[in-house]
């Protein structure tokens, strides 16, 4: 799995248990072939008519890394790995891949992939730990949090109030706070607080249809500034989901190289900013956390996605982010496979981006076990106060 020239400390380094700081639920249900290609494909629609997800790069490496752990044969042809999975039963399987992903703590974000009607039935925060053999801790997205106060606020006012209440008593039980604004709008909005007034005035719009997503950017910066002051208050890092993951934005609005005005309006308040996934503008993002003192970035999700591909993500990520604002996140969203995998690749890909670093004299095995462990686990107890 590693470069086979690693010294054994870089090794020992990357092969320690790893701070997941940004992951989903999975699915607690026994899945069909069907439910199963569409939780490994980021669009959420069927592969065309004598296709499959599994000709994706993704689902390649669940068939080549992922059968082993379930008693097969690597490579697995596709009928024959979803057949199995089907026979062991969702919780072994999620015990499985969990655990065998490494992972010493879950930061889990609790709420739906997408905000809006329907549930998933998405195994909780501490079920993510028991199964993972792991500790979990919460992290609270504040588009739920405001789509639950708007469907009980009979007023503007009591919707100001509330959300603000709210954001307070969630945080208080988590690690952080996230925000998908870069999905429901993009991250292409004016970074100022805006006006009561305004608000106000896009509160009472809302009130009209609470239940559907939260798309107005009035409403969407207040809420963004709400859950600042909340995150001061209490110590807390904001996480951003930016790149390619989540759906109905064109790609380019979700580039993180857009926040950077708002990044700039953020510094004297302190709050960490921590840019998730990021691809395919990880570049930008490494600008922004070099750039910025409070601004950090991983790229989780990319890694399962790009499988073979993701040394080529994480060496132009190392390029200029520094070694101390980089963290480790597998995605993990809806199948445990993408945790298992999104550990995995990360190991490999720093593995290889440490050993071309290691053979060319730059870094010395100290700096290279110390930085594998920075990245692996050291920042995010940092930054989370774990």
């Amino acid at each position: 799995m590693l470069p086979v020239d690693l010294p054994g400390t870089v090794r020992d380094a990357l092969l320690a248990p790893l701070v997941d700081h940004h992951c989903h639920g999975v699915r607690r249900d026994d899945l069909s072939r069907a439910a199963f290609e569409l939780l490994i494909n980021e669009g959420g629609c069927p592969a065309p008519p004598g296709t499959t997800h599994f000709d994706t790069p993704l689902g390649a490496a669940v068939r080549r890394w992922c059968a082993p752990l379930l008693d097969l044969e690597p490579h697995a042809p596709p009928a024959v790995y979803v057949s199995r999975r089907e026979e062991l039963g969702a919780a072994e399987v999620n015990r499985r891949l969990l655990a065998g992903a490494g992972v010493v703590a879950f930061l889990v974000d609790t709420a739906p992939a997408e905000i809006g009607p329907g549930d998933i039935d998405l195994l909780t925060a501490t079920e993510m730990g028991r199964h993972g053999g792991a500790a979990a801790d919460e992290l609270v997205r504040i588009e739920q949090v405001e789509r639950d106060v708007a469907e009980d606020a009979p007023l503007a006012v009591d919707y100001l109030d509330g959300l603000g209440d709210e954001l307070t008593a969630r945080a208080a039980r988590a690690v952080g706070l996230k925000t998908v604004v870069a999905s429901l709008y993009g991250l292409d909005f004016d970074p100022a607080r805006p006006t009561r007034g305004a608000v106000i005035a896009a509160a009472n719009r809302r009130l009209s249809d609470p239940k559907q997503p939260l798309t107005d950017e009035v409403l969407l910066r207040h809420l963004l500034w709400s859950a600042i002051d909340v995150a001061r208050e209490r110590g807390l890092p904001v996480q951003f989901h930016t790149g390619f993951g989540g759906s109905g934005l064109d790609l380019h609005r979700t580039d993180a190289g857009r926040l950077g005005v708002f990044a700039r309006l953020l510094q004297p308040v302190g709050v960490p900013l921590i840019l998730l996934h990021c691809y395919p503008y990880h570049r930008q993002a490494a600008y922004l956390a070099g750039r910025y003192p409070h601004v950090y970035v991983d790229v989780g999700l990319a890694l399962p996605h790009t499988a073979a591909a993701s040394a080529r993500v994480v060496d132009e990520l190392l390029e200029l982010a520094p070694f101390h604002k980089l963290l480790f996140s597998s995605g993990c969203h809806g199948v445990a496979e993408t945790c298992y995998l999104g550990a995995l690749y990360y190991r490999q890909a720093l593995g290889a981006a440490l050993g071309s670093r290691l053979s060319a004299g730059e870094w010395s095995a100290a700096d290279a076990a110390r930085i594998a462990h920075m990245i692996g686990s050291g920042n995010a107890r940092r930054v989370y106060r774990l």
